[in-house]
């Protein structure tokens, strides 16, 4: 297999890892400071810990009772 093949498909199991990690619902911290470092440089990048505790929040709610 040649290298541009090799980059190729693994650029390809990266995405599609990443795919499958966001349909069951994990973050993608990799993919959240590679955009952090490329478009807001001179911002500080959440922690993998506060990245995640946010990602929660946002997906499941920040606590109290909802009805539906």
């Amino acid at each position: 297999m040649a290298d541009a093949e090799r980059t190729r498909a693994a650029a390809m199991l990266r995405r599609i890892g990443q795919t499958a990690r966001l349909m069951i619902g994990l973050p993608d911290y990799d993919g959240y400071r590679a955009h952090m470092a490329s478009h807001h440089p001179d911002a500080r990048p959440m922690t993998r810990a506060e990245f995640v505790a946010e990602r929660q929040a946002a997906r499941y709610g920040r606590g109290g009772s909802r009805c539906c």
